[in-house]
């Protein structure tokens, strides 16, 4: 820990804290902090995006489009960028991938800003009709908070780590009023190592924040209607089919998202970007309207067997009492949700897709319920399935089965579908894993070798950069230089390894010691004989960039103990197994530590 500054009010409680409070007690008392504020946090957001939301919408007819619908989310990504643009100044979107990537590459330091900007911003996008969720932009705020109050009390890298957890444990209870969730998602999506030192603070947070929420905004859940049927054990075949179609649609829902999010990445011109974005969101929210927001009440009005509101705002209105239309309209919604949030992300906007992940499974659910019912085969609960789809689509999204379990359960008032929750969860995972084995907040990290994970080597290896393993001292020598140039090189040496270089310092090739040691000594080859008749070509390279699961994977392959390290095709140094080995060593026990 950095030495601590008596001076001032801060610097006078931390010294006081230092000689009178034991740091076990301190996590403990800090993670509460985090979600009492975590917590506050989660209220404020709620607020400002309904009532921004409803000031927009109330007053709007039900019985025929309206062209607000496709004006709304073009002006909310326009002041988004604008205010990212020129007040944050930097990207904030995809919270949890945000989150990860401090945890792995920032040592787990989170820009103060954070923890009021996305807020904004995702209030900007949502209110006024962004196709996004609310849940990753609390996620990165609670994440944020405690990171920063963790490095105020001048905590080291494992507290501010697990003060990360402990925000995003916080969001999820409070602003879902689900504690138990809060805590797995920590565990499975941020990937916290499950001990006692960090279960505990993680429900002393969950619970605060849950508290904090239930005397702030009452007892109620996310969904109105609550769930008091019990679960139908001749429903079970159903179950398994729809965990196999919301495995199929978690992987449709991951890769589409990137799709359309690269292509508009692909435009360089921001304002453009925004209109091709803003235009094509605006005619999907037109033609579809639940999409417009998180998308919640669609899901409510489904599971109270309301349905025909999903018709509301639209030109389908009067075919509310076809079944077929109906089926239709579910169908272009499950499809298309993906495709809205993608292009409220990519154009701009900022939000999660935790919301869009559950609404685009609860459709599917309500989609299965409505076919099996038509069938005639059987009658089934449609909040059920909807229940059950939302669990399945987040469980193979996010990869977090667990996360989606608990979460359904909690928020809709109770366990009393658990076993269906559990193996529509599960099924769903399976059946995502194989096509797509990382989650949609992971996928980006781990192409470019920034995911940190539960595989401790793995985990070792991302926290450690390779441009501090690189060693320098190795002397070099001119590719046209004669064997006397060499032996004086080697003499002023501690290497038996010489880097043969052109005039652009670019790497040619490797001179041994031992390939020079019979001839080192003949003093009449000195002028005759030149480095590259010694010289060999190294097998294999290293990039500065590369990461160190490649790096590792290149010495595994090529069986060598040193390879050359190129920056800008440029020679700079070597890096060596035995200081990759002794670097790998401190960062496990520090990793590793539970105190």
């Amino acid at each position: 820990m950095a030495a601590i500054n008596e001076k001032g009010l801060l610097g006078k409680f931390l010294v006081w804290r230092v000689r009178y409070i034991k740091e076990k007690q301190f996590i403990v008392m800090l993670s509460i902090l985090v979600g009492i504020v975590t917590g506050l946090a989660g209220v404020v957001l709620k607020n400002m995006v309904h009532f921004t939301h409803m000031f927009f919408t109330e007053r709007m007819q039900v019985d025929s489009g309206n062209l607000l619908f496709f004006i709304y989310p073009f002006i909310g990504i326009l002041l988004t960028t604008l205010f990212v643009k020129f007040f944050v100044k930097e990207g904030i979107s995809h919270g949890v991938t945000k989150v990860l990537y401090a945890i792995s590459r920032r040592n787990s330091m989170i820009k103060p800003h954070n923890n009021y900007t996305s807020m904004i911003a995702s209030t900007l996008t949502i209110g006024f009709g962004g196709s996004v969720g609310t849940e990753a932009t609390i996620v990165l705020t609670g994440a944020s908070i405690g990171s920063n109050l963790a490095r105020l009390f001048r905590m080291n890298y494992k507290v501010m780590t697990l003060m990360i957890g402990c925000g995003a444990a916080g969001a999820i209870a409070g602003i879902f009023k689900a504690p138990i969730a809060g805590i797995v998602f920590t565990m499975e999506v941020l990937m916290l190592d499950l001990t006692m030192a960090s279960l505990v603070p993680l429900m002393f947070t969950a619970i605060t924040s849950y508290v904090v929420t239930f005397f702030l905004m009452g007892d109620g859940f996310v969904f109105s209607y609550q769930i008091t049927d019990k679960f139908v054990m001749a429903n079970f075949p159903y179950y398994v089919i729809l965990g196999i179609f919301a495995g199929v649609l978690s992987v449709y829902f991951v890769r589409m998202n990137l799709r359309v999010e690269q292509f508009l990445g692909r435009i360089k011109q921001t304002w453009k970007r925004i209109a091709i974005g803003g235009a094509l969101l605006g005619v999907i929210i037109f033609v579809f309207p639940p999409l417009y927001g998180e998308g919640y009440t669609a899901l409510d009005d489904m599971m109270a067997g309301h349905s025909d509101k999903l018709l509301n705002n639209t030109y389908f209105f009067g075919f509310r009492g076809s079944a077929w239309m109906m089926i239709l309209f579910v169908v272009g919604l499950i499809f298309v949700k993906v495709i809205a949030t993608a292009l409220t992300n990519g154009s701009g906007g900022v939000g999660g897709v935790f919301a869009p992940s559950l609404f685009t499974g609860g459709v599917a659910g309500y989609l299965l319920a409505m076919l099996i019912n038509m069938s005639g085969i059987r009658i089934v609960e449609p909040s059920h399935f909807v229940l059950a789809g939302m669990a399945g689509t987040m469980s193979g999204v996010m990869k977090a089965p667990l996360t989606a379990m608990f979460l359904i359960a909690e928020i809709s008032g109770g366990y009393a579908l658990f076993l269906p929750l559990m193996l529509t969860s599960v099924i769903s995972y399976l059946t995502s894993q194989g096509m797509e084995p990382y989650s949609i907040y992971a996928r980006r990290l781990a192409m470019q070798g920034d995911l940190l994970t539960h595989n401790k080597d793995k985990a070792v290896l991302t926290l450690m950069k390779l441009d501090k393993v690189v060693e320098t001292d190795f002397k070099t020598i001119e590719v046209d230089a004669t064997l006397g140039d060499l032996v004086k090189v080697v003499s002023k040496s501690s290497r038996n390894l010489f880097p043969v270089l052109n005039s652009n310092q670019q790497l040619l090739g490797i001179v041994l010691l031992d390939d020079i040691r019979k001839v080192m000594f003949n003093q009449e080859l000195y002028s005759k004989t030149y480095v590259r008749d010694f010289m060999t070509t190294p097998s294999v390279v290293i990039d500065i960039n590369d990461s160190m699961e490649v790096v590792m994977k290149k010495f595994e392959d090529s069986k060598a103990w040193n390879l050359p390290v190129l920056q800008d095709h440029k020679y700079i140094g070597f890096v060596s197994k035995a200081k990759i080995f002794n670097t790998y060593r401190k960062v496990l026990i520090h990793f590793s530590d539970d105190e």
